[in-house]
């Protein structure tokens, strides 16, 4: 079960801004949590935070990225207005209206996302999409002398939006993608020294996922030299209006984790933890990524020689917003599997797949 100590924990960490390449502040919270039980925690160069319990073999690695979505400013006015680049996959239309939260010189400051009002345009510009080219954001400075105080090109920022509790268990937030797949892996990590495994096992929460290439998962792997790895991370929920269960699956909020199915996973871990899930009574479903997994499972299994790498995912309704929603149920079930799986392993365990 998820401590009241650890969904606030969770809480902090959804309040903490950390866009790509700014996950400092998320990531010391992050190694504060792990410390409690870890056997050692550190962090490296690219920004991952690491925590790890002492064993033997096999290695396991299990990763969960911290970084969120954000934005950046690009470009100061005599006015004092701010043009911003998105940092990761916006639609632009849900920056329409927002406040900001801007980690500015002397501390976060808010600002709000500002647009030509539909009042004043015409109407072959009111059937357009809006883009971010045609937005700006507003910290109330009267000139670019005022705004510099507080601000400068490169300041990066994210939505301003708090975490809220919903029936059923449910959290709606910004930053879920991914702040509960670090956060899972903790709690995976902290079910494990409570009852230790033999493995050697390291929880890392990943920089920089949003923006491409997985640069942290791929330094983290590169590093630590893991044989088996899990990624954790967010997926598509399909149990609201407008899914398309034909493509994406039948996904819901409370059904538990998803097991991913593809050619980046190894068929040994996926098996595994069916096996596993069955066994022990977690619910679960299963995903499909015919190629890539679109998380850091693409980075983590090429390092190397190669690593056995599973992807297990939580449900995730409203993804790339302010108000993405998970159900903590599915990131207890998560925790729970992850740490099953992690104590069947041996030396002797063998991840090259054979044919059946």
């Amino acid at each position: 079960m998820l401590t009241d100590q650890g969904i606030a924990f969770l809480k902090q960490l959804l309040a903490t801004p950390g866009p790509s390449g700014d996950e400092a502040a998320a990531a010391q919270l992050w190694r504060g949590y792990t410390g409690a039980f870890a056997d050692r925690v550190w962090g490296d160069v690219r920004g991952n935070s690491f925590a790890a319990l002492d064993g033997g073999a096999p290695r396991v690695l299990l990763a969960g990225h911290i970084d969120e979505i954000g934005i950046v400013v690009t470009y100061i006015d005599d006015e004092g207005f701010l043009s911003f680049a998105g940092v990761g996959g916006w639609d632009a239309q849900v920056l329409v209206g927002q406040r900001v939260r801007l980690l500015g010189r002397a501390g976060e400051l808010i600002g709000v996302v500002g647009k030509k009002p539909i009042h004043l345009m015409k109407a072959d510009e009111r059937e357009h999409a809006s883009k971010i080219d045609d937005m700006w954001i507003d910290i109330g400075a009267r000139s670019k002398a005022e705004a510099l105080e507080r601000v400068r090109v490169g300041t990066a920022g994210v939505i301003d939006a708090p975490c809220y509790d919903l029936p059923h268990r449910r959290l709606v937030s910004r930053g879920l993608d991914n702040r509960i797949g670090a956060f899972t892996v903790a709690e995976a990590l902290r079910l494990l020294a409570a009852d230790r495994p033999q493995a050697t096992v390291a929880a890392v929460a990943t920089s920089q996922e949003e923006v491409g290439d997985f640069v942290g998962a791929r330094t983290a792997a590169f590093s630590f030299e893991p044989q088996v790895a899990i990624v954790v991370d967010v997926t598509f929920a399909t149990d609201h209006p407008d899914a398309n269960k034909r493509r994406q699956g039948e996904v819901s909020l409370g059904g538990g984790p998803v097991i991913e199915r593809g050619s980046t996973n190894s068929p040994v871990a996926y098996e595994l933890l069916l096996e596993i899930a069955e066994r022990e009574g977690i619910p679960y479903s299963v995903g499909v990524s015919p190629s890539l997994t679109g998380t850091d499972a693409d980075a983590i299994h090429l390092s190397r020689g190669g690593v056995a790498t599973a992807v297990v995912s939580i449900p995730n309704r409203y993804m790339h917003s302010p108000n993405e929603m998970i159900q903590l149920d599915d990131v207890e079930y998560a925790a729970r599997l992850i740490a099953a799986f992690v104590r069947t392993l041996t030396p002797d365990t063998d991840f090259v797949p054979r044919a059946r």
